[in-house]
């Protein structure tokens, strides 16, 4: 584990483990690079080098007032991997570090990506537009900010009952999942997860998308409360070219750590094929 300090001064926070060709982590909100702990674990004794790393304002990074939007993140990822000088990586998104991942491709290029996996990824587009009439209405968003500033620390522990889908018939809540997203949320300095809302929420990452040009496997949950597939993964299947789309039947946002025996073998074989 160690820190990297970024052009405008900031530290980012990062795990870096194993040998072997790289699998980079970029984790949801409100979290950290924690919640890909499951991940890391399994992949790294699967023979790969795991890195993750907390985004600014997230985790163990520094909490910074300006610079909590897409492109800073996109670069600060950029900074990363070049100063531990990753190539041929495997880059896996979740939710908004689906967008991170998609413009950091879009913004850097791809020479030293190998593949690209998106999960409850939020590109195109989350807003509801004319254009996208599928996605969410701003008001959601609104009341995202508005929890976020007014008491976050509630707001964040009844996220996890629809992140997770512990309120469909038949879930078995885990509370020690619970409690870890609160614990990662709650880490996090308050200001960069407010203005990130914005970041999954407004920013159209079409273009982005469409510079993809290395394998890609979207899985997405079809019960996805967070992140609905209809706005999202159906659409980013069409836009990358070659794409393959892997929907899991009542999946939800979280189906990485809720099915993670699954995730981890889909994901396995996607980059071993």
């Amino acid at each position: 584990m160690g820190t990297i300090t970024t052009k405008d001064g900031t530290k980012i926070f990062y795990k870096d483990w194993g040998s072997g060709q790289p699998i980079l982590f970029s984790h949801g909100w409100p979290l950290s690079a924690d919640a890909w702990d499951g991940q890391m674990l399994f992949f790294g004794q699967q023979g790969y080098r795991v890195i993750a790393h907390d985004r600014r304002s997230h985790g163990r990074s520094d909490q910074t007032w300006d610079g909590n939007h897409m492109d800073q993140y996109a670069d600060d990822l950029a900074e990363l991997i070049e100063t531990l000088d990753l190539r041929d990586i495997v880059m896996i998104g979740h939710s908004t570090g689906g967008g991170e991942v998609v413009h950091y491709i879009g913004r850097h290029g791809s020479a030293r990506v190998a593949k690209v996996v998106l999960v409850g990824a939020v590109p195109p587009l989350m807003l509801k537009t004319e254009s996208n009439p599928e996605g969410t209405p701003m008001e959601v968003f609104d009341g995202i900010r508005q929890n976020t500033a007014g008491d976050r620390s509630q707001f964040f522990k009844d996220l996890t009952i629809p992140f997770y889908g512990f309120d469909r018939d038949g879930a078995k809540v885990n509370d020690g999942l619970r409690e870890s997203f609160w614990l990662q949320g709650m880490m996090g300095g308050i200001k960069g997860e407010y203005d990130c809302v914005r970041e999954f929420s407004e920013v159209d990452y079409t273009e982005d998308l469409e510079k993809i040009d290395k394998p890609t496997l979207i899985i997405h949950g079809d019960d996805d409360q967070i992140v609905p597939i209809k706005a999202s993964a159906e659409k980013a299947a069409k836009i990358v070219e070659g794409a393959q789309l892997k929907v899991y039947p009542g999946g939800s946002h979280g189906l990485a750590q809720i099915e993670a025996d699954k995730f981890n073998a889909d994901v396995l074989a996607f980059i071993k094929a």
